[in-house]
C-alpha cells in the first residue's frame, strides 16, 4: 500500500505541476470549430444548400431578358433585265419577358428545393455533432496515450529498483541470478512498452492537431471526482424509439425518399404542357442608305406584343420515359437508404447505451481490482522480504497493477466518450453535453 501511494504523489505531483496552464475539453472543441477542415468543408457545404430555395424560386418568377443587334446590309437586285444595288445598315433592341402559368415540373422543383435545403441543414448539424464527438476521442486518447507513458515510466522506475535490489542479493548470496535475469528481462519489456507509448502519444497529439489545427500542448486530465451517470431514461428501446424519429441520419434519409418521390412525379411532368405568358417590346432603325447610288432617310421601327404560348412535348427519343423510370428506381432506393438508416442508428444506440452501461460497472469493477491490486503488491513485497515472495511475484504483482491503472482510466474515457456517441445516436448533441463532460476534467 505504501508503493501504491508513493506512484499515486509521484503522478499527481507530475500532471499538477504539468497541467497548470493545459486546455480543457471545451476550449479545444472551440477551437476545432474554427480550424477543422472537415467542419469548414460541412459550412460551405450548409450555405451552399442555402442557394437551392432561392434557385427553385427562381423557376416561377417572371424572366427578362434583353437583346441587341447592329447589322450592315449590302443587296444586290436584278430585275427587268437591270441590276440595282441596296445597302443600309439597321440596328435595334429589345426587351422579353417570359412569366411561367403553368409548368409542372417548374413547381416540383420548387418544393424539391425545400427538401434540399433542410437536407443541408440537417447534414451540418451532424457535422456538429461529429465534430464534438472526434474532438472528444481525440483528447480522450491524448489523455490515455500520456496516461500510458506516465505508467511506463513509473513501472520502469519501480522494475529498476527490483534490479538493483536482485543483483545486491546475488551478491551477498541471497537470491540466484535468476531473479537478477527476471529483473532484467522485464525491465528490457518495460523499457520497450515505454518507447512505443511515448510513438503513441505524438501520434495521437498529431491527430488532435489534425482537427484544431494547431500544437497539441498540455491538455487537463481527468479529475478524482468523475460521477458515474446512467443514461435517462434507463430504457434503451425507448432510446431507440426516439431516435428513430429525431436522429439526423433518418432525418436525412427521410428528406432523401420525399424528394426521390418528388422526382418521379416531377419527371411524370416531361409529358405535360406548358403555358407561359410573353411580352416583347423592340425598337429598330435603319440608319439610311443607298439604292443605286440613290440616298433615303433614316426609319425607326418600334414593335410591342403580349399573348400566351403553350407549349406540347409530343416525343423526344424516348428520353422522358427513361427519365421517368430511372425516377422510380431512385425512389426504391430512397425508400431502402430511409429503413438501412433506421436499422444503423437503432444499433448505434443499443451499442452507445450499453458503452455507458456496461463502462459504469466496468469502471466500478477496475476500482475495486485496483485496491486489490495493490495489497496483491503490497503483500508481495513484504512476502520477499521474509522470503516467502520471489522477485518474479513482485515483478507480476507490479505489471498487473500497473495493467489495471492503464485499464481503469481507459474505461472511464471510453464511458465519456459513449455518453456523447448516445446523445448524437439520438439526435440531441449540443454543446452543452460537451461542456457537461467537461466538467469532470481538473
Amino acid at each position: 500500500m505504501k508503493y501504491s501511494k508513493i506512484t499515486m504523489s509521484v503522478l499527481l505531483a507530475m500532471g499538477l505541476q504539468a497541467h497548470a496552464h493545459a486546455a480543457d475539453l471545451l476550449e479545444t472543441y472551440h477551437t476545432a470549430q474554427g480550424q477543422d477542415a472537415v467542419f469548414a468543408s460541412a459550412r460551405a457545404a450548409q450555405q451552399a444548400g442555402q442557394e437551392k430555395r432561392t434557385q427553385g424560386r427562381s423557376m416561377l418568377m417572371p424572366s427578362v431578358s434583353l437583346s441587341a443587334n447592329s447589322t450592315y446590309y449590302d443587296n444586290d437586285i436584278e430585275f427587268s433585265g437591270s441590276s440595282r444595288q441596296l445597302s443600309y445598315t439597321s440596328s435595334g433592341v429589345g426587351v422579353s419577358l417570359v412569366q411561367p402559368l403553368f409548368r409542372q415540373q417548374n413547381w416540383l422543383a420548387f418544393t424539391e428545393s425545400e427538401l434540399q435545403v433542410a437536407i443541408s441543414e440537417a447534414q451540418f448539424r451532424m457535422a456538429e455533432q461529429d465534430l464534438i464527438v472526434r474532438v472528444a476521442q481525440a483528447y480522450f486518447d491524448v489523455l490515455i496515450a500520456q496516461d500510458s507513458v506516465l505508467l511506463a515510466e513509473t513501472q520502469k522506475k519501480a522494475i529498476s529498483e527490483q534490479l538493483e535490489q536482485a543483483r545486491r542479493n546475488f551478491e551477498v548470496g541471497t537470491a540466484t541470478i535468476t531473479d537478477t535475469y527476471e529483473a532484467q528481462a522485464r525491465f528490457d519489456l518495460t523499457n520497450a512498452q515505454l518507447i512505443a507509448a511515448q510513438s503513441n502519444l505524438e501520434i495521437k497529439r498529431r491527430s488532435l492537431q489534425q482537427i484544431t489545427n494547431a500544437g497539441a500542448g498540455e491538455l487537463k486530465p481527468l479529475g478524482a471526482g468523475l460521477k458515474l451517470e446512467g443514461p435517462q431514461p434507463a430504457d434503451v428501446s425507448k432510446w431507440v424509439a426516439d431516435a428513430q424519429q429525431r436522429s439526423l441520419q433518418v432525418v436525412i434519409a427521410q428528406a432523401g425518399a420525399e424528394l426521390a418521390e418528388k422526382e418521379v412525379a416531377r419527371n411524370r411532368g416531361g409529358h405535360y404542357p406548358t403555358l407561359d405568358l410573353v411580352a416583347n417590346i423592340s425598337k429598330s432603325s435603319a440608319n439610311g442608305g443607298t439604292f443605286t447610288g440613290t440616298g433615303y432617310g433614316p426609319a425607326d421601327t418600334t414593335s410591342k406584343s403580349v399573348g400566351v404560348q403553350l407549349n406540347m412535348p409530343l416525343f423526344q427519343g424516348g428520353a422522358t420515359q427513361s427519365k421517368w423510370r430511372e425516377a422510380e428506381a431512385n425512389r426504391d432506393k430512397a425508400q431502402q437508404d430511409l429503413e438501412s438508416a433506421r436499422r444503423s442508428v437503432a444499433v448505434q444506440v443499443q451499442q452507445a447505451y450499453l458503452g455507458v452501461v456496461n463502462g459504469i460497472a466496468q469502471i466500478q469493477a477496475l476500482q475495486q481490482a485496483l485496491k486489490s491490486n495493490e495489497s496483491l503488491l503490497a503483500s508481495s513485497k513484504l512476502g520477499q522480504s521474509v522470503g516467502v515472495r520471489t522477485s518474479l511475484d513482485v515483478l507480476n504483482a507490479q505489471q498487473q497493477l500497473f495493467s489495471t491503472r492503464r485499464d481503469l482510466y481507459q474505461a472511464q474515457y471510453n464511458y465519456l466518450v459513449s455518453q456523447l456517441r448516445l446523445k448524437a445516436a439520438a439526435g440531441d448533441l449540443v454543446e452543452a453535453d460537451i461542456a457537461r463532460v467537461n466538467q469532470a476534467l481538473y
